[in-house]
Order: C-alpha cells, then sequence, then structure tokens
C-alpha cells in the first residue's frame, strides 16, 4: 500500500464497511477471526496482534541506535524514528480518543505526523521527537489503550464490533513494521538483524503451470471482522478459464530473461516501462549487481550469490510485465489471483486464505518475518491452493495486471484516506503478502496497490495466459 501523499509501501490503516451481497458465498465462520458472541476470545485475539505488533516494532527501532534512527536513508522512506512515533500517535487517535473518548495527550502530534500533511521526503526536517521520547510516548499510549482494550464492549458501534478499531491499529502496526524492514534494507552499513532461513526444500519437480476454471466466485468479502475498506463487500465475479504458473517467478528464471537482452529489447515493453528503464539505467532487480560470471545481491547488509530457487524479489510492475511478455505469457489480473488462491471448485465457495479458513500457520506460508527472504519456490505444500498452486500467500508480493478499483458496493470506513483517494488506474495491484507481512495484515482477500515503478517493496510476481475455451 502506499502511505498517504507519498506512494511507497504500507500505509496508514482505516476501516472496513459491512455491506453483504446477496448470491456471494465465502466463509462466514473465520479461525480465530469469529465475529460471534464470544467476546473474551475477541478480546485475547485483539490483545496478542497488539503485542506481537509491539514486540517487532521494538526490534525494528532497537537494533539501530542514533544516526540510523533519525537519519533518512532514502527519500521514499521516513525516518525509523517517524514511523514509531506515527504508530503511537494512530493508536492515541483511534483507541483513546474515538474509542474511549480521551482528550488528546499531545495535540500537536496529531498534525506533525500527518502523512497527508507531511510526505516521507520531506519528514527528516520536521521538528521529529527524539528517539527516546518517542518511546516513552508510544508506551504510555500503549499503556493506556490496553486499559481501553479491557473495558471495551465489541459491540453498539462499527468501530468497536468485533473489535474492529483494534484490529485495526494492529494492523496499522504490522504495515509500518513492513515499512521499517524496508528501510533496514535500503540502509547502508553493516547488518543490523537476523533470522534464521527458511527451512530447505526439494527441488520443486510438480507441474509448471495450473489450469484454473473459468465461471463464478465470490470475490471479496462481507464477514471478515477486521477486512479493511477496499476488501468489501463480497460480490459475484466471473472469470474466464486461464493457466496460472503454480510457483511464483524465480531470481534463475528472471535470470534467463536478463541473458537474453530482456532490458535491452524494448519489444517486451510498455513505452512507459521502456522510457522508465531507460531513463534510470535499470539493468537488473534492485540490489542485485554482476560479479565476473554471477550476479550477488545485498539483503540486509550481507552481499551473497543470488540464490537461483527463490522467487524474485525487488522488482518493479514495469519490470514484470515484460518478463511476462518475454514469456509469451501476461500478469494475472486481480480477480484471477483471488480466484485461484480463494476458491473452491469442489465446494463453490471462497475461503479466506488457499489452504481453507485455518489462520497461517509457519506450516502454510513465509509471514511475519519469520525469516528475512523468500522460501524457495515450491515450499509450503500445506498452504497450497485446492488446484495445486503454491506460495500465494506470503514470500513476495504479487504485481497484478489491474489497477486498484473500488468494488461494486464499497463504503470508506472510517474515512476516506485509506482507499478511496488512492483509487485510479495509476496504481497497480499488489497480492498475497510477502515475509516482511505479518499474518494480521495478509489474507486472501488483503489489497495492496503501489505505483508501477516501485522497486525497494518486497515485490515479485507469476505469469498467467489465457485458456482455450472449445
Amino acid at each position: 500500500m502506499t502511505d498517504p501523499a507519498t506512494p511507497g509501501t504500507a500505509t496508514d490503516t482505516t476501516g472496513a464497511a459491512t455491506t453483504a451481497v446477496t448470491g456471494a458465498t465465502e466463509a462466514t465462520a473465520p479461525t480465530g477471526a469469529t465475529a460471534g458472541p464470544d467476546v473474551d476470545a475477541l478480546r485475547e485475539r485483539a490483545l496478542a496482534m497488539l503485542v506481537t505488533a509491539r514486540d517487532r516494532t521494538t526490534l525494528l527501532t532497537s537494533c539501530v541506535e542514533g544516526p540510523d534512527l533519525t537519519a533518512q536513508v532514502s527519500p521514499l522512506m521516513s525516518p525509523l524514528v517517524w514511523d514509531l512515533a506515527h504508530i503511537g500517535n494512530q493508536e492515541e487517535q483511534w483507541l483513546l480518543r474515538a474509542v474511549a473518548g480521551q482528550e488528546a495527550i499531545r495535540p500537536e502530534m496529531d498534525s506533525l505526523y500527518d502523512a497527508f500533511e507531511h510526505p516521507r521526503a520531506e519528514r527528516p526536517r520536521l521538528p521529529l521527537l527524539p528517539p527516546e521520547e518517542a518511546r516513552r510516548y508510544v508506551a504510555d499510549v500503549r499503556g493506556r489503550a490496553l486499559d481501553v482494550l479491557e473495558g471495551t464492549a465489541f459491540h453498539g458501534t462499527r468501530l468497536t464490533e468485533a473489535g474492529f478499531a483494534f484490529g485495526m491499529i494492529a494492523q496499522h502496526e504490522q504495515q509500518h513494521d513492513e515499512t521499517m524492514l524496508i528501510t533496514h534494507q535500503l540502509r547502508k552499513g553493516p547488518q543490523a538483524l537476523t533470522a534464521p532461513d527458511p527451512e530447505p526444500a526439494p527441488l520443486f519437480t510438480g507441474p509448471a503451470e495450473v489450469l484454473v476454471p473459468g465461471g463464478p466466485f465470490t470475490m471479496g468479502t462481507s464477514t471478515e471482522p477486521w477486512a479493511l475498506d477496499n476488501e468489501r463487500p463480497a460480490h459475484r465475479r466471473e472469470v474466464a478459464p486461464f493457466h496460472l504458473d503454480t510457483t511464483p517467478v524465480t531470481n534463475g528464471a528472471y535470470q534467463a530473461f536478463i541473458d537474453d537482452d530482456g532490458y535491452d529489447d524494448p519489444r517486451w515493453w510498455t513505452r512507459a516501462g521502456w522510457d522508465h528503464i531507460r531513463r534510470h539505467s535499470i539493468t537488473a532487480p534492485l540490489f542485485w549487481h554482476r560479479d565476473g560470471g554471477q550476479w550477488l545481491r545485498r539483503r540486509f547488509g550481507v552481499t551473497e550469490v543470488v540464490p537461483a530457487d527463490e522467487p524474485v524479489v525487488h522488482v518493479c510492475w514495469y519490470e514484470a510485465d515484460a518478463y511476462a511478455r518475454w514469456a509469451g505469457r501476461r500478469l494475472p489480473t486481480e480477480a484471477e489471483w483471488e480466484k485461484a488462491a480463494r476458491h473452491d471448485p469442489a465446494g463453490d465457495r471462497s475461503a479466506r486464505y488457499p489452504w481453507g479458513d485455518a489462520d497461517p500457520g509457519p506450516e502454510h506460508a513465509n509471514l511475519g518475518q519469520r525469516h528475512l527472504r523468500p522460501a524457495p519456490a515450491g515450499s509450503y505444500p500445506a498452504g497450497a491452493s485446492p488446484l495445486g498452486v503454491r506460495q500465494l500467500i506470503g514470500d513476495v508480493w504479487e504485481w497484478t495486471s489491474s489497477g486498484f478499483a473500488p468494488y461494486p458496493g464499497f463504503e470508506a470506513f472510517p474515512y476516506k484516506e485509506y482507499s478511496e483517494v488512492f483509487f485510479g488506474p495509476e496504481y497497480k495491484v499488489l497480492r498475497g503478502g510477502s515475509f516482511a507481512v505479518d499474518a494480521v495484515a495478509c489474507r486472501g482477500t488483503f489489497r495492496n496497490w503501489d505505483y508501477p515503478i516501485r522497486r525497494q517493496i518486497f515485490s515479485g510476481f507469476r505469469t498467467a495466459r489465457s485458456a482455450e475455451v472449445s
């Protein structure tokens, strides 16, 4: 998603409309996210998600000190200390004020940390809270927010129904954690973050593509309690039969495109894409460089050989589209992607995830910064869709061919600046999340969007082709 006023990566999270669409069939009793009467379970889940997000924020802002917290590593990103205080300010505005009706702790913070008022490029020049003061502020807000959580009835208003406001804030913090992880990747200097590598996986030898049958399916959701406004409402969508890559496109496959002079052949590029790569001298994914006969990449302060079997990451939409054309294929539409990820042909229903309705586990997907890289292509067979498509959730955000648009019956909630102001063909939709995304902010209906030039995000892709209809 884009940061308001300065497109780049994860943004402020807002709400969810509650319109239902007659005839749409989707999961109605999601595991761990039930909208039923078990208020204690909902409160416990909200607490767990808030704590998980704060633990990650603490890690991302404590592994570096001094200038690394206050400096801007790229005009596309905020200083880490801005993200930290912004997280606290959003939590104060929505949980302490909107839900609990409390007075502002520091009213001047609202303007200072307003993402629409201050684009990222100018944030280093603002009178930001220094790191220790920002930490005290977010800790103060969190302590009060937990008291609010204990005393809130999870019904009565749209913000409090099923704990939506608390889920919204947990998602918001995790989205900014993803943004901060991107900042860490852009940061020069020694390694500051570590994580175990994904489990080794056997070389994937399954089919290169699967046939997704044509016909109607239910897209979007009207039942997921913490879904955001652009995911709603559920509606029927017709999709023609198509073939989809079983796994995301790998580094090895992408190197073949490079070796075939893909970056030097205008046949594969849109006019805007060709102009962009020529103007900026782009010849490979971001963070790659050639050393003799091999490609190396920089990943969180470490230089390593590009692993051939991992999904390619840090490519923009133009690069993904050009590769697909070179391969004689195309990028899937957003509707095609969601049908492949959610539709169960056996029951003509749309599940929350490719594997069903259960919350993601480590056997299903690479999520939550558990690793600092994508897993090898073909990993997580337990997370495959009913048709056998793998890694639709986690590892890399997947570019689609679609522009960002509202669903029929869309309603902005709780304010239009989360989604509505970004609707338009200039933004391309990404789906599925990445290794940098937490499960609370990733599901089969979750929609991300960005400009087609963006490469610092953890973006990859898979390709599709239309099926012949007899």
